[in-house]
């Protein structure tokens, strides 16, 4: 099972499984304490490139769900989606983000790429 929550949201032991921080920077005024995240692959994050083309107004979700798409299709990329994959099928799995709402973010996209 994969998750998608909010890293400013608490944990909750027990339903979270293993916590995947899935954005490339540390989100801001969050102790990694209060966190409480397991991993943080930056494998498989947006490039810096891609963050500031989509929030420059480079583009549609659309382009920019392609663009990380391919991103996701490169070696190092490939290993961590097979290894978080593996996670997800030994127990349950939350991505984490700091986008206000997680379901229409890359986190969405990590997900289904993830279940798929």
């Amino acid at each position: 099972m994969i998750r998608l929550r909010r890293v400013y949201d608490p944990p909750e032991p027990g339903a979270d499984g293993v916590r995947v921080l899935v954005d490339r920077l540390w989100p801001r005024g969050l102790a990694k304490a209060v966190a409480e995240v397991d991993e943080w692959p930056k494998a498989v994050t947006p490039s810096g490139e891609l963050r500031k083309w989509f929030h420059g107004g480079g583009g549609s979700p659309q382009e920019f769900r392609v663009r990380y798409e391919a991103e996701l299709a490169g070696p190092e990329a490939v290993a961590e989606l097979r290894r978080l994959r593996a996670l997800a099928e030994a127990g349950p799995v939350t991505l984490l983000t700091a986008v206000k709402d997680p379901a229409s973010s890359h986190a969405a996209v990590l997900a289904e790429l993830l279940s798929g």
